[in-house]
């Protein structure tokens, strides 16, 4: 087993607090480094709640996405969910900051609004020089998903991509910039960034490129069809090589052919230790398997082929996060393991390259749904996530669960 045994329950952590261990002593916590201080234990790792709904002038919290900035803070990003927990409607992006590795937490921040309407699905990416970039999808109040998925909502109503950015590790942002040109052919209809983190390369002939996996869907081709169908789902990337300055559409992968049972929705990216782009979606198809894989060999570019079942992940139909321990050889994967419910949050790992994989940690038997994974420090990562005592979405949670020493 790479990680520590369990923790408490997610929720039984008091709003903007960090709760140690039970037993652990309540000292002062050190800045985050990135290698955790000698005498600080697992029992001292324990869960806050950055986000619970109801409060901070919003009904829900959802979407979780989460950064490291380069000076160490943490970056807790979400949708602020403002009259109802709708997936349209008024939506805001909100950010709160944590000085001390997801211990305790720092006042929201409205980060991005749309007037009444949706900005949403958070995509967030620390530049090497420390810049953070903020890719995010806006759209009219009353777009809902099945209408725009219908084509009964106009362009300028539509999904449509912009771009943020901080260079204060997040204390402020400047106004958002339109890419949708770029980024988002014209015929595609729905359109979603991630949701979760993006990645900038680190190896190889492609290292400091910008990769933000997303999903898109078409207009169907067969007239019995209104769009909604699964088989109309596709994947894409997101690539720029100049630090975001520019952008560009990389693979594409929809088929509605293969769509029936194949049809990646919400990816997550990761990059292994060679290069080589590994992506990891929710399958939109109705199959019995959930989870569908690809990789690049050219940064994103192209997909050696296309996204295909990943049984090894059983869990429900929802989005899950991707993170690679470059140091130890894993590739981990954050999501509901429960077959049929988003419930029992489970961290799981790979030593292949995500051709096989085991059960790492389970973070609780709970309620959960969507997530986003984050390197802490060398002995630590960062799990921000959708959980509840009796619904999946009563609080954004942040669980740092410590990684033994390798044996």
């Amino acid at each position: 087993m790479a990680y520590e045994t369990s923790e408490p329950h997610a929720t039984s952590a008091p709003h903007e607090t960090w709760e140690p261990h039970e037993g652990a002593p309540r000292s002062a916590y050190p800045e985050p480094s990135a290698t955790p201080p000698p005498h600080e234990s697992a029992q001292q790792y324990g869960s806050s709640v950055p986000f619970r709904a109801g409060t901070e002038g919003y009904t829900s919290f959802r979407i979780p996405a989460v950064v490291r900035a380069r000076s160490g803070a943490v970056l807790a990003f979400a949708e602020g969910r403002v009259s109802s927990a709708d997936d349209s409607g008024e939506i805001h992006l909100v950010l709160k900051r944590s000085p001390d590795g997801g211990r305790t937490w720092g006042p929201l921040q409205c980060v991005a609004r749309n007037g009444t309407g949706t900005a949403g699905n958070p995509a967030p990416v620390v530049l090497a020089g420390g810049r953070v970039l903020l890719v995010q999808v806006h759209n009219a109040a009353d777009a809902t998903e099945d209408r725009i998925r219908r084509g009964q909502v106009g362009p300028a109503d539509g999904r449509r991509v912009w771009l943020q950015h901080s260079d204060d590790d997040g204390a402020t942002w400047s106004t958002p910039r339109e890419i949708t040109d770029a980024t988002k052919p014209p015929h595609w209809r729905w359109y979603a960034t991630g949701p979760g983190h993006a990645l900038r390369l680190r190896h190889g002939p492609y290292a400091g490129r910008l990769v933000v996996p997303a999903n898109h869907s078409l207009p169907p081709t067969d007239p019995r069809d209104t769009g909604t169908e699964a088989r109309y789902e596709g994947g894409h990337a997101l690539l720029s090589d100049d630090g975001g300055a520019t952008w560009r559409i990389g693979y594409t992968d929809h088929d509605p052919a293969t769509g029936r049972i194949a049809a990646p929705n919400e990816t997550t990216a990761a990059e292994l230790p060679d290069g080589t782009v590994y992506l990891n979606a929710r399958n939109a198809a109705s199959a019995a398997w959930r989870r569908l894989d690809a990789v690049s060999a050219d940064g994103g570019e192209r997909l050696v082929r296309p996204f295909r079942p990943q049984a090894a992940l059983a869990g429900p139909q929802v989005q899950g996060s991707t993170l690679c321990l470059d140091d130890r050889g894993e590739l981990l994967f954050s999501g509901p393991a429960h077959p049929a419910a988003r419930a029992l949050m489970t961290l799981r790992a790979s030593r292949d390259g995500g051709r096989t994989w085991h059960t790492a940690h389970t973070v609780s038997g709970l309620p959960a749904g969507y997530s986003d994974l984050v390197r802490l420090d060398r002995g630590s990562v960062g799990l921000l996530y959708e959980t509840g005592d009796f619904s999946a979405y009563d609080t954004l949670t942040f669980r740092r669960i410590p990684l033994k020493e390798p044996a």
